[in-house]
């Protein structure tokens, strides 16, 4: 597996021709650039997205090129403050062209998973991403060893397969206040 660091992870998204997907499965991540929107988000609900806008005209480019970005965000029920947060921003990521679908754990725990998050670029590239206990990324390991990225393929296969679209999920299970968690 190679290493990657800042940029190199990054120019896998200005590089894949069809698809990225990723398998997010955190309760909690930790983003310096995201931070005041979180504590805005869990003090009153709003937020600013400024902060954002660099991913979301990512998202913008990927799928104005034809090229398709999704993801399988699982959740636990009740929903994590910071996943709270997420769903409160996914429609902006949905609005940009990023399909979300959600995944209760305890459905994804049957589903046989794995327990980390992963990115699969083009069906035969592997980004396996490692977070400290605090929710910072540690590292990311890329890999095109295809029994690897297959197995990782199946595993997405199967989380997509059992998750719900996100306006589907909303209207199921609608936002709270941080207060109400």
């Amino acid at each position: 597996m190679d290493r990657l660091v800042g940029e190199d992870f990054n120019a896998l998204f200005e590089t894949f021709e069809r698809t990225a997907f990723r398998l997010e499965t955190r309760e909690h991540y930790t983003v310096d650039e995201e931070a005041d929107a979180l504590q805005e988000f869990l003090a009153d609900g709003r937020f600013d997205l400024g902060w954002f806008e660099p991913w979301l005209q990512t998202i913008r480019t990927i799928t104005a090129a034809g090229r398709t970005i999704s993801r399988v965000r699982v959740v636990n029920e009740p929903p994590t403050d910071y996943q709270r947060f997420e769903l409160a921003v996914a429609p902006a990521n949905i609005s940009a062209g990023e399909t979300i679908t959600l995944l209760e754990r305890s459905k994804a725990r049957t589903l046989n998973l794995p327990e980390y998050d992963f990115w699969i670029f083009d069906d035969n590239r592997l980004v396996t991403m490692h977070f400290a206990d605090d929710g910072r990324m540690v590292e990311a390991l890329a890999t095109e060893d295809q029994d690897v990225v297959r197995q990782h393929r199946e595993a997405q296969a199967r989380a997509t397969a059992h998750a719900t679209p996100y306006a589907d999920y909303i209207a199921h299970h609608p936002l709270r206040p941080a207060t109400e968690a």
